[in-house]
């Protein structure tokens, strides 16, 4: 694809040079000179300096050929000006990084595509962690009513050995909650389905509504009472 990353910054050049390294067109617009030029002289990649804004120094970018523009600049305003320019010049998607809620919905009637907000991203995966340590990775999706979040799986939960199926009809399954992936002990990766099994051990990526976190989380720690008999039951 051809990617164009308006107001690059510290961030953008990191999502730059990962963009290139997979294959990617990459070009990137920032008033920054030094950013420009790293961004050159590090990772080769087709680097302008200016302000982005700036409807000749798109089209010197060639905007208009651009699969994805991504407008990454400090303000919102400026973010839309990009947005704007790029789609009247033809570019097939647009992106935005959000500052500001407010500019959500003019975004949105603006046409742009995706609209990525940094305080969502920031307070869905620190709230989160902070709230619940069983939880390794999380990420806020759509408006930030749902969670996609990492789970390890205890050996002696109550869930552990069972199939999908026989967890998602148990009592007290939160009735939001999706089952994503399944990572098993010995690294695979797995597309649940209904006959899978989720081992002790394993690490399971769910996907719920933010206000039943706390309870999913609390679902899949709970202790099988009979485990720790088991294991204490002599052979």
């Amino acid at each position: 694809m051809r990617v164009l990353i308006a107001g690059a910054g510290r961030a953008g050049l990191s999502v730059a040079v990962h963009l290139a390294a997979t294959g990617h067109d990459v070009t990137i617009v920032d008033r920054d000179e030094s950013i420009a030029n790293s961004a050159f002289e590090r990772s080769g990649l087709v680097s302008l300096v200016g302000d982005a804004t700036d409807a000749g120094l798109l089209k010197e970018a060639e905007v208009g050929r651009a699969d994805v523009v991504v407008a990454m600049l400090r303000r919102d305003a400026d973010n839309l000006a990009v947005a704007l320019l790029a789609q009247a010049a033809g570019a097939k998607r647009v992106m935005v990084r959000m500052r500001d809620p407010d500019y959500r919905s003019v975004y949105v009637r603006a046409g742009v595509h995706r609209i990525l907000s940094e305080i969502d991203v920031f307070i869905g995966a620190m709230a989160t962690a902070i709230e619940h340590p069983a939880v390794r990775h999380a990420m806020v999706l759509g408006t930030g009513e749902a969670v996609a979040f990492e789970l390890d799986v205890p050996a002696d939960s109550a869930v552990a050995g069972r199939t999908v199926s026989v967890i998602a009809s148990s009592a007290g399954f939160p009735a939001s909650c999706v089952f994503a992936a399944l990572y098993r002990p010995d690294g695979g990766v797995e597309g649940p389905r209904g006959s899978s099994i989720v081992e002790g051990g394993a690490t399971v990526l769910l996907v719920a509504a933010r206000d039943e976190l706390a309870e999913v989380v609390a679902f899949f720690l709970r202790r099988d009472p009979g485990a720790g008999e088991a294991r204490a039951r002599p052979r």
